[in-house]
């Protein structure tokens, strides 16, 4: 059960992620994404000039905004802030538009082939959550990379986590608010073209 007034947030601390993409599968073995198709994936590339060259690890997912931009285009409103929060899309009242697809700025949304066609994306294993359980990429990482939990609570852990750091988001200036939260992503993003992959979208992993 969630509880009320509940804001969940996911902070990624980049040091740490190995890119060893195991939040990207056990998301994927959760969820049932399509194949060719996925809610979370981490963007790898390389930047700088050898021999100085280093790795790039970015973590993609939805980011949970509290301004989603996605909401307020559907016009049957299958796209909500949940509980905690979380924004869901609601499969049976989804009509396949991709207005929602098109609006997200982080590229973290899909259309889910089938009958009928639908949007899917990363909505913190919603099912989980509600049963108390971490969204499945968190309790599978095993660089303990990903935590998990309620802001408005000051002793869960990601406020413990978060407290020491500036708040790193993706694409601070369109005001979305993101509710995922990064740990030395200004290091990890230096010197680095990142307009140039996040248009990939989730479809791509790798360059």
């Amino acid at each position: 059960m969630i509880p009320k007034n509940a804001h969940y947030a996911m902070v990624v601390d980049l040091r740490r992620c190995v890119g060893c993409n195991a939040c990207t599968v056990a998301c994927k073995m959760e969820n049932g994404a399509p194949d060719g198709f996925y809610r979370s994936w981490i963007l790898q590339a390389d930047k700088g000039t050898y021999p100085r060259v280093t790795r790039v690890k970015l973590n993609h997912l939805c980011n949970q905004c509290q301004n989603p931009p996605c909401v307020p285009v559907c016009p049957v409103n299958a796209t909500q802030r949940d509980e905690g929060g979380i924004v869901t899309i609601a499969p049976k009242k989804c009509i396949g538009c991709g207005k929602c697809v098109k609006a997200c700025p982080y590229n973290a949304r899909f259309l889910k082939p089938g009958k009928p066609t639908i949007a899917d994306k990363c909505n913190f294993c919603f099912h989980r959550v509600q049963g108390g359980l971490l969204p499945a990429c968190v309790g599978t990482c095993i660089a303990q990379a990903l935590f998990f939990g309620d802001l408005n609570d000051p002793k869960s852990q990601i406020n413990r986590v978060l407290s020491p750091h500036k708040r790193e988001v993706l694409r601070s200036e369109l005001g979305t608010k993101p509710s995922l939260f990064y740990i030395g992503l200004q290091e990890m993003l230096k010197g680095f073209d990142y307009g140039q992959y996040i248009q990939k979208g989730p479809f791509i992993m790798t360059p």
